[in-house]
C-alpha cells in the first residue's frame, strides 16, 4: 500500500514544487500503479489540499492505463478519513468523503461500463472503540445509500428517481490502531465490530511509527507482535479472515522498510498481508530497486505470527518506555527548534498525534513522527537509542527472541550516531554501542556537526541544507 507520508529527501520528478499538492498526488497515484507496480494507494482525505475528484481525474487523464487496469478490481484506491471523535474540526469532511464514494462509482461505471466500485474501503485513524468503526459502516449504509429511497415533498418521486441510484451498497471500514491501549485490545474491538455482520474478511491497520514515537522502538515492535498474535487468534475463533496492515517507514525507528530490507521486514511480521511503502521508499532509491522491492512484497508468502509472552512483553515495555520518556524530555526543546527547519514535503495538513495532547510527560509537545525522527537524526541522536539503558541482559535475550531484527535495526541506526553530540544523554552511547559496536558513518557525523554549529551560530539559512545533506546520506528524511 503506497501512502502519502512525507519522509522523502528527493522530490519526485513529476512534482511541481518540493511540497506535493493535490494535482501532484493524482500524478503520484498513477506513477505508483503504472511504474512501480504497486496495487494500492492510500488517499488521505484530510486537509484543504485534498482532491475528492481523484477517481475522475485518474480515469480521464490516464485513460489508456486504466482501461487495461480496472480500478477496484486490479488496482485499488483506499481512503483515509478523519476520525470525528478526535479531529473535531475535520469531522464533516468524513461525511463529504463518504458522499463522494457513490459519485466515484458513477464515474467508473460510465468509464468501464460495469458495476465494479472503484472505492469500497476507508481507513479510520486513531480507532479505540467498535462503535467508532460501526458508526461509519452504518452511516454509509443508512444515510449515504439509504437516502435514495426517501420521497420528496410527500410525493411518489424518490431521490433515486430524481438523481439516480447510489452504489456501492456497503463499504468496508479498516480500523487503524495507533496507541498502546487500543492496540492491545484491537482483537476485542474488531471482534465486537464483526459480530453482527457477515463480512467476507476484515482488514486491520496497525501503526508502527506513532507507537515508536510515543513509547520507543522496542515497545512499538512488541505492541505490534502482541496485536498480530491476538488478531490471528480472533481469525481462528471467528472464521473471518483477518488481513493485517502494518504502517512502516524507511527509518529503523519507524519500521526500517527499504527496498533492500524487504526480506527482513517480511520475516519480522510474517502474518502481515500488507505493508505501507512511504515516500522515501518510492523516491529516495532508483526506480528499478523500488519496483523490484514492490514485486517482492506483492509475491511474499504470508504465514502465522510469532508467538509472544504478552505478560513478559508488558513488563519489559513498562520499564523501557519509562526510560524512553525520561531520556526524551530533556531533548524536547532542541527537537522543536530543529523541527522548524525540517523541509515540508506535502501541502496538506498533518494529522493530530498523541503528543499533541496533554500527556504525563511534563506537558511535552512534540512534532509528528517524521519530523520528530528527522530532528533527532539531525543532531546525531538516533531515536532508536532512547530507552535502551533500561534493558538488562536478560531483557535483551527476550527481546531478541521476539524482535528478530533487533540487532540489525540497531546497527542500521548506529551508523547515524554522533558520539560528540552535546545532547547525547549519559549512558545512551554505551547502551547502543554495547549492542552494535562502532559503525558510525563519518560523513553523516560531519553533517550533524555542521547542523549543530549552524544552530549555535544562528546561521539559519544553512541549517535546512545541512539537514537535507544528512538525510540524503540516510536515504530518508525522518
Amino acid at each position: 500500500m503506497s501512502t502519502q507520508h512525507p519522509d522523502n529527501v528527493h522530490v519526485p520528478f513529476f512534482a511541481e514544487t518540493s511540497e506535493l499538492g493535490g494535482e501532484d498526488e493524482v500524478k503520484e497515484a498513477y506513477y505508483i500503479y503504472s511504474h512501480l507496480g504497486c496495487h494500492e494507494q492510500m488517499w488521505d482525505c484530510e486537509g484543504k489540499e485534498v482532491d475528492n475528484f481523484v477517481v475522475k481525474k485518474l480515469l480521464t487523464t490516464y485513460s489508456p492505463f486504466f482501461a487495461d487496469n480496472i480500478l477496484g478490481k486490479d488496482i485499488f484506491l483506499t481512503l483515509r478519513v478523519p476520525n470525528p471523535h478526535i479531529e473535531k474540526a475535520e469531522a464533516k469532511i468524513l461525511l463529504e468523503t463518504l458522499e463522494s464514494i457513490p459519485r466515484s462509482f458513477d464515474v467508473a461505471r460510465i468509464f468501464y461500463k460495469n458495476d465494479i466500485p472503484p472505492i469500497f474501503e476507508v481507513i479510520l485513524p486513531m480507532t479505540d472503540t467498535h462503535t467508532a468503526i460501526d458508526n461509519i459502516y452504518q452511516y454509509y449504509a443508512d444515510f449515504v445509500i439509504g437516502k435514495q429511497f426517501k420521497r420528496l415533498g410527500g410525493r411518489d418521486t424518490t431521490i433515486a428517481d430524481w438523481i439516480g441510484t447510489f452504489s456501492p451498497k456497503h463499504i468496508n471500514v479498516i480500523p487503524l490502531f495507533e496507541d498502546q491501549t487500543s492496540m492491545l485490545s484491537a482483537h476485542t474491538t474488531v471482534g465486537r465490530y464483526i459480530l453482527d455482520k457477515h463480512l467476507p474478511y476484515q482488514r486491520v491497520f496497525l501503526a508502527r511509527s506513532d507507537p515508536a514515537m510515543n513509547y520507543g522502538l522496542v515497545s512499538a515492535v512488541l505492541l505490534n507482535k502482541i496485536a498480530l498474535a491476538n488478531l490471528h487468534r480472533l481469525q481462528e475463533e471467528t472464521g473471518v479472515p483477518v488481513y493485517p496492515v502494518i504502517g512502516v517507514g524507511s527509518a529503523p525507528f519507524r519500521g526500517n522498510l527499504r527496498p533492500d530490507t524487504v526480506d527482513r521486514v517480511s520475516a519480522e511480521y510474517p502474518s502481515a498481508y500488507t505493508f505501507t511503502i512511504q515516500s522515501a521508499f518510492k523516491y529516495d532509491y532508483p526506480p528499478d530497486e523500488a519496483r523490484n522491492a514492490v514485486r517482492a512484497l506483492e509475491s511474499r508468502a504470508v504465514s502465522t505470527p510469532h508467538r509472544v509472552d504478552e505478560t513478559q512483553c508488558l513488563q519489559i515495555m513498562e520499564r523501557y518506555t519509562e526510560a524512553y520518556i525520561r531520556e526524551l524530555i530533556p531533548l524536547s526543546d532542541i527537537i522543536n527548534r530543529i523541527a522548524g527547519h525540517i523541509p515540508g514535503r506535502r501541502k496538506r495538513k498533518l494529522h493530530i498525534g498523541l503528543f499533541g495532547y496533554s500527556r504525563n510527560t511534563g506537558g511535552m509537545k512534540l512534532p509528528r513522527a517524521i519530523t520528530f525522527t528527522a530532528a533527532l537524526y539531525s543532531i546525531g541522536i538516533p531515536p532508536e537509542i532512547l530507552g535502551l539503558s533500561a534493558l538488562s541482559d536478560r531483557d535483551l535475550d527476550f527481546v531478541r527472541r521476539i524482535y528478530v531484527n533487533f540487532d540489525r535495526d540497531l546497527c542500521d541506526a548506529a551508523r547515524y550516531l554522533n558520539p560528540d553530540s552535546p545532547y547525547l544523554g549519559e549512558g545512551m552511547k554505551d547502551a547502543l554501542l554495547s549492542i552494535t559496536g562502532d559503525r558510525i558513518n563519518d560523513d553523516h557525523r560531519q553533517a550533524t556537526e555542521n547542523i549543530l554549529r549552524a544552530l549555535r551560530e544562528s546561521r539559519t539559512a544553512e541549517i535546512q541544507s545541512d539537514i537535507l545533506h544528512a538525510a540524503n546520506i540516510r536515504k530518508f528524511l525522518g
